[in-house]
């Protein structure tokens, strides 16, 4: 909640709690949690996981 001031107006020094949020300093693990991650999206798909797509998708029609 923001505070007034004399005139009734909102007070716009006093942070808003996203505002606070955004400026919060993530951790230094967390980017490499996201290379690791862009990498494994990266990797192609295994030709058995492929196959046996395929099969499951030839059973459901």
């Amino acid at each position: 909640m923001s505070k007034q001031n004399n005139d009734g107006k909102a007070d716009q020094s006093v942070p808003a709690p996203a505002a606070k949020d955004a400026k919060r300093k993530k951790p230094g693990w967390a980017d490499g949690l996201r290379q690791l991650y862009d990498a494994v999206l990266d990797e192609p798909l295994p030709d058995s996981f492929a196959e046996l797509l395929a099969k499951l998708d030839d059973e459901g029609t």
